[in-house]
């Protein structure tokens, strides 16, 4: 075979030649040099027949083209190049040539697939991404338990769900049944896929894997599907209509609201694109802090970890009622090449970090000790959580499902804490506590809900404002008067920008200046009715911080606002939020009346004492107890806690409103407030603004007669000392001076709470008080030491006050524990 070099023999000049003209014979360095000849010939054929890959690092040393497209492909023989895909997948430059060049039989099969791609996708269109995703072969594993061999798919089998759910080897997929014989398993697995599984193979792929029709594809119309790691050339990831235009979504200025058929609509657990200001929302398209912290090896291209991520979220909101195991998810991950089973691989470890952090296998899902969430190096610990409310509770769910040992110690003789049901009046629950959910989108109370099968009652937006006397105020007044009030608070979040804690002041008193300085500059003067519409307001405030306004941080009082809160519907849990919380319990070890003394963490282990002298020793624990417990030492740690943490248990408030609720024989409002859910009580002076400012109908129905009011800022205060029927009867003053013009019939039963008196949790809720900050949330929920950990409203800074926030402090905890 010509090796392309030319070759000339050496002529013997005249002066060499012997007088008979006869040749000379070879000497033995001559035949020694034609012999090292021939073995260069041989060794340059050889370089032919077998060419190595060009790429550096690849471990490929005889490359096999998988494609088999062109009439002369190399197959495993000799090419002019080979493509590099993976360490195990390469195609030959005669397959390159069959789709790229334009005379070529596969060039228009090519050419369809760019179009398609470019009209969806976002990255280059090349014969690279076409192999990737339209001709390298699939790879499936065996779902016989004691086999799990992967086998490769011959090039004309599609794999679908069903089929990675069912294979087995040796199956033959045209008819999907029979097999080629029952010994299939014992065939050794090809030697490629132990090599996938090494740290450096997937720094030798060259292109991030994109799922086919990917589960989440409903979820992610409006992205480029090749930025949320699905491939552009499925029909389920075609993007929305009209967004050909190469500036596609990035700069338009809303999005509606993506729904998908059959989901509940509270279930957004994705950003749209130029969407913000969500909770518990991730963009599809970038990787969250803790992810990069988890995965750092995906920060340079985040593709296969998104994809993956995505996909496990959409599953889990498309079945929130089962557990979201990996046997659930792998036959979902659709995609070419040997890359599928490195994708299954990471699945895993991807479905177990979204599990500990709670955005997965969450809510009130309760499993068997066969089936715990993690794997079995989490179940080596032992955890007591001090409290069983909602924080509690939600901690202790989580980590018994992921089969760690745990024991909640409560000191009250029932579960819940701050979330108490009344369910003794006809027809209606009636939280004694918490029953509002407030913004519903991506809540873990909506979730818990759709897991449990309730409804939540939509509140509407009509409050209509009624005066002592019986006149219902003019809703022009009320608007003017609301947007007098937000704009002194929007003077407020001016005068904070510059100001440090220690230029804090009173809520109270900076609200007073700038109506002072408005009502002076303005030369406006407000009717007597227009300000007893600003003092409703102002008890509107005070419901909302659980204070007066003397106590609460003009700097600080709305803190959590400059995170992204939950939006959307604002709902009545007409069930209660005990239906949730017993089912939170249901099958954790609980020991009521067990109140905490002690704590004592000086040692290896953590030594917790209860009122009765026993002593119970744990690894961990969780403190979930109110602020207000804290803040009047009731437990006692050893070594004590540290100054940073007491100041900032000290800084926070703790917050106390009390409610009554009333039954009566029949609905006397409904003709006045027209079916509206509440309405609003106008206070006849300052003084009295807290008392009964909201009424709520508690029967959204319409068919039972109860209502519930609220005691807000200093009122709570003025009716401590009353007994709960002088309470009543001021409620019912005031509702008589309501509905002045008809009868107002006496109650057949009421309650009223008493928060602040009862020992294991006198307060609401928490608030940040003059000279205080936000920071403090985070201070308190700081662990020591890896042993205690503290849970609670008070330590959730982007949700406090709230049984969400309590819930979700909770299950963060959890969390933590399980980490370390």
């Amino acid at each position: 075979m010509s090796t392309g070099r030319v070759r000339t023999k050496k002529k013997a000049c005249s002066s060499d030649q012997s007088p008979d003209n006869l040749p000379v014979r070879s000497s033995g360095r001559q035949v020694k040099k034609k012999a090292a000849e021939a073995a260069d010939d041989d060794d340059e054929a050889s370089e032919k027949k077998y060419r190595k890959c060009e790429k550096a690092g690849c471990t490929a040393t005889c490359p096999v083209c998988f494609a088999s497209a062109a009439e002369r492909c190399a197959k495993n023989g000799y090419t002019s190049r080979w493509y590099h895909l993976s360490c195990g997948e390469h195609f030959c430059n005669e397959c390159f040539d069959h789709y790229y060049r334009s005379h070529k039989d596969g060039y228009e099969k090519y050419t369809a697939w760019k179009r398609i791609w470019t009209s969806n996708g976002k990255s280059e269109p090349s014969p690279k991404a076409f192999m990737a995703d339209q001709q390298l072969p699939y790879w499936v594993q065996c779902t016989k338990p004691e086999c799990g061999k992967w086998r490769q798919l011959t090039k004309e089998i599609q794999l679908t769900p069903q089929i990675a759910k069912t294979y087995r080897c040796g199956m033959k997929l045209n008819n999907s049944t029979k097999t080629e014989g029952s010994d299939q398993c014992s065939m050794p697995e090809d030697l490629r896929v132990a090599e996938v599984s090494d740290h450096w193979w997937y720094s030798m792929l060259i292109l991030p894997p994109l799922l086919k029709d990917s589960v989440a594809a409903p979820f992610l119309a409006a992205y480029y599907p090749d930025c949320v790691g699905m491939s552009p050339s499925c029909t389920s990831t075609n993007r929305l209509p009209g967004e050909s235009n190469p500036v596609k979504l990035e700069h338009l200025k809303s999005v509606p609201n993506v729904t998908v058929a059959g989901m509940n609509k509270y279930f957004q657990p994705f950003y749209q694109p130029n969407e913000c200001g969500k909770a518990l929302c991730v963009r599809p398209d970038v990787m969250e802090l803790d992810e990069l912290y988890e995965f750092p090896e995906y920060s340079r291209d985040p593709t296969m970890y998104l994809a993956l991520r995505n996909l496990i979220l959409a599953l889990w909101y498309t079945n929130c009622k089962e557990a979201l195991t990996p046997q659930k998810c792998i036959h979902h991950i659709i995609v070419r090449g040997l890359v599928r089973i490195r994708c299954v691989q990471e699945m895993e470890r991807i479905l177990y970090f979204m599990t500990r952090k709670g955005l997965i296998n969450t809510g009130i899902l309760t499993v068997s000790p066969d089936q715990y969430l993690l794997p079995k190096e989490y179940h080596n610990k032992s955890v007591i959580i001090i409290g069983a409310g909602a924080a509690g509770l939600a901690a202790a769910r989580q980590l018994h499902n992921f089969g760690i040992k745990v024991i909640v110690l409560e000191a009250k003789d029932r579960i819940g804490g701050r979330v108490w049901d009344d369910k003794t009046f006809t027809g209606v629950t009636v939280g004694r506590g918490a029953q509002i959910v407030n913004g519903c989108v991506n809540n873990p109370m909506a979730l818990m809900c759709e897991q449990l099968g309730i409804k939540m009652h939509k509140l509407g937006e009509k409050c209509d404002l009624i005066q002592e006397g019986g006149r219902i105020t003019d809703p022009t007044i009320d608007k003017r008067m609301d947007f007098h009030f937000n704009a002194i608070l929007d003077v407020v979040s001016e005068w904070r920008k510059d100001k440090t804690q220690h230029q804090d002041v009173p809520l109270g008193e900076k609200i007073q200046e700038i109506y002072k300085a408005f009502i002076q500059e303005s030369g406006i003067q407000f009717s007597e009715l227009e300000e007893k519409v600003l003092q409703f307001h102002l008890s509107n405030l005070e419901y909302a911080c659980g204070s007066n306004l003397s106590q609460v941080s003009a700097r600080s009082w709305d803190h959590n606002e400059f995170f992204a809160q939950f939006a959307g519907d604002h709902t009545l849990l007409t069930v209660g939020y005990s239906t949730v919380i017993d089912k939170l319990a249901e099958g954790l070890d609980i020991r009521l009346n067990f109140p905490v003394q002690s704590i004592d963490y000086s040692g290896e282990e953590v030594q917790v004492t209860t009122a009765d002298g026993t002593v119970w020793t744990t690894q961990k624990v969780l403190v979930t107890v109110p602020l207000a417990l804290l803040q009047k030492n009731a437990i006692q740690f050893n070594p004590p806690l540290s100054e940073k943490k007491i100041k900032a248990i000290n800084s926070l408030g703790a917050g106390v409103i009390e409610k009554i609720a009333l039954q009566f024989p029949y609905r006397f409002w409904d003709s006045k407030i027209q079916g509206a859910d509440f309405f609003g009580h106008v206070p006849p002076n300052s003084s009295q603004r807290g008392l009964f400012s909201v009424f709520y109908d508690m029967d959204p129905e319409g068919k039972e007669s109860i209502l519930m009011s609220v005691v807000t800022g200093d009122a709570v205060t003025t009716i401590k000392n009353l007994d709960d029927q002088q309470v009543l009867q001021q409620c019912m003053t005031v509702l008589r001076e309501l509905f002045k013009e008809q009868e107002v019939p006496d109650p057949v039963k009421f309650f009223v709470t008493r928060w602040s008196n009862d020992p294991w949790l006198q307060m609401a809720y928490s608030f940040v008080k003059t000279g205080g900050s936000g920071e403090a949330y985070d201070i308190i929920a700081e662990d020591i030491q890896g042993k205690i950990f503290f849970a609670g409203e008070a330590t959730n800074r982007h949700f406090p006050q709230t049984v969400t926030g309590a819930y979700l402090s909770g299950v963060r905890e959890a969390s933590k524990i399980a980490a370390f």
